[in-house]
């Protein structure tokens, strides 16, 4: 028994310890998907984009500039990750692996020069978000909406 306890308590300081490098670890926009974005996304949808609500209204024209919505800020992500437009960034950004047809997003070529450039970046999309999902609402349940972080 006291050699179980003993086991316990080292396996629970060794927990705590790790804790602060786990949390340093975490992918977030501030430090890890923002330069991305500036770099791979903003030429298009940076803070001279439109509006989701103006790109709608004129989508042919602003596709032909090309130009898509403004997503310049953590806010804007968050709209095209977890609500109102759940899921729209997963599902332009992703690989496609993981679909039946096996097609990528539109967006997922503008990732990187090359496929290694694209994984690593995707992968941090990917961290960044939790729960990748390439649903919509209302199909996608509370619990799979709560599963997106999207950490600033």
């Amino acid at each position: 028994m006291e050699a179980k306890l003993r086991t316990g308590l080292w396996a629970a300081l060794a927990m705590l310890a790790s804790a602060p490098a786990a949390a340093a670890d975490e992918v977030r926009y501030s430090t890890h998907i923002r330069p991305i974005f500036e770099q791979k996304c903003a030429p298009c949808h940076g803070g001279d984009a439109p509006e989701l609500g103006e790109f709608n209204r004129d989508k042919e024209r602003y596709q032909k500039i090309p130009q898509g919505p403004k997503m310049d800020t953590h806010a804007h992500l968050v709209h095209f990750t977890g609500w109102p437009d759940t899921g729209a960034l997963m599902r332009r950004l992703d690989d496609g692996k993981g679909k039946k047809d096996g097609k990528p997003g539109n967006m997922h070529q503008y990732l990187g020069a090359d496929d290694a450039e694209r994984r690593a970046n995707l992968a941090l999309f990917r961290a960044w978000v939790g729960n990748w999902t390439l649903k919509r609402l209302p199909e996608l349940t509370k619990e799979e909406l709560a599963a997106i972080r999207v950490k600033y």
